[in-house]
């Protein structure tokens, strides 16, 4: 007695896809990209600008013993908050500008400028390396980590 396989049915037959609409959206990738190129080569800022500054405060992030983050006001040198624990979103950001600042030669001396701008945005400021972020992109949460280290608007001149 022979074992039967079972039939196995053909693949369907292969539909090619119509070569209209394939070369339509190869087309609109290549629009798009050879567009955000120039933009990008021209030089033209599209950015918004920044709104002014409602305050500046400069300060220093060192590195404590126990692992926690303290933050001082460079204009007095008084310590003005500690983080403790993860604080992952500090760390991470004060990383990404420890790390700019050491491929330039730079030290942790220089301060950081920490800017609250008119429209309620927050930008930190590397001066020594002309780095910015905008606080607010990461979100109001993350922002918020920072927005605690600038001053009171009672205190603000």
């Amino acid at each position: 007695m022979t074992a039967r396989t079972p039939s196995v049915p053909p693949p369907p037959a292969a539909s090619p896809m119509p070569r209209g609409p394939l070369i339509a959206m190869f087309a609109a990738v290549g629009i798009a990209l050879a567009g955000a190129a120039a933009v990008r080569l021209s030089g033209v800022d599209i950015r918004e600008p920044d709104a002014p500054a409602a305050v500046v405060r400069e300060l220093r992030f060192i590195d404590l013993p126990d692992g926690g983050v303290g933050v001082v006001d460079v204009r007095d040198g008084a310590r003005i908050a500690t983080f403790e624990g993860e604080n992952g979103f500090l760390r991470s950001t004060l990383r990404g500008m420890a790390r700019e600042r050491k491929r330039s030669g730079i030290g942790e001396e220089p301060p950081f400028e920490l800017v609250g701008r008119a429209d309620g945005r927050l930008t930190l400021i590397d001066p020594s390396t002309k780095r910015v972020i905008d606080l607010e992109s990461f979100g109001p949460t993350n922002a918020a980590v920072f927005a605690r280290l600038l001053p009171p608007a009672s205190q603000r001149p």
